[in-house]
């Protein structure tokens, strides 16, 4: 079991981050994230969206346990995986993430599960652990959901930890250091190909 530890200044790091493991994610993978409240997982998972380059904005699925990006095509018309984005805060049970049905799309899909620990990793033998831990000055009371504060304008160092697991991941680099690159936001063109288009998966 490899680990690789990256200190990540501010969200917009964050996110680059989740660009960088995109680099490295196919069909198939299951990430598992864990962290405190606000530390970032929501704003790690736009970045792996953003590297997936799939459609639809990625936020915390909250209410509605999990959301399902579709890809959009590449410049020479090929298509990458979907990214199923999962938020396991409020399941009581492993009977309720048996009712998600994730092991349906894990084959076609990169699957990120917020919350995750303890509760998806007999989906996939092989999988990424990453722990995502920020130092901020503030406090959370735990009255909101985890990552409503992850969009609060960039403060704070982030330490995001990154666990393989499993043979799939043997000779396979771990990135280091985030993705520099423009936002997609920047391409009006691109946020027109990027919004609606996913699914909602229970309710």
């Amino acid at each position: 079991m490899n680990e690789t530890v990256v200190r990540l200044p501010d969200a917009a790091a964050t996110r680059g981050y989740g660009r960088a493991l995109a680099t490295v994610l196919r069909a198939g993978d299951l990430v598992v994230l864990t962290g405190d409240l606000g530390a970032g997982k929501t704003t790690l998972t736009q970045g792996v969206g953003a590297g997936l380059h799939v459609r639809g904005q990625v936020a915390s699925p909250t209410f509605i346990i999990a959301r399902v990006h579709p890809p959009l095509p590449h410049e020479d018309g090929s298509l990458g995986p979907s990214l199923v984005h999962v938020d396991a805060y409020r399941l009581g049970s492993l009977d309720e993430v048996d009712a998600l049905d994730l092991d349906a799309s894990l084959d076609e899909s990169v699957t990120v599960v917020e919350w995750g620990e303890g509760w998806v990793e007999g989906l996939a033998a092989d999988r990424l652990e990453v722990s995502v831990q920020r130092s901020r000055g503030a406090s959370t009371d735990g009255s909101q959901h985890a990552d409503d504060l992850d969009d609060d304008g960039g403060a704070g160092e982030r330490v995001v930890s990154v666990r393989a697991v499993g043979p799939r991941w043997d000779g396979v680099v771990v990135p280091h250091a985030p993705v520099d690159e423009a936002d997609p936001a920047d391409d009006p063109d691109d946020v027109h190909r990027r919004s609606g288009g996913t699914t909602t998966v229970a309710g």
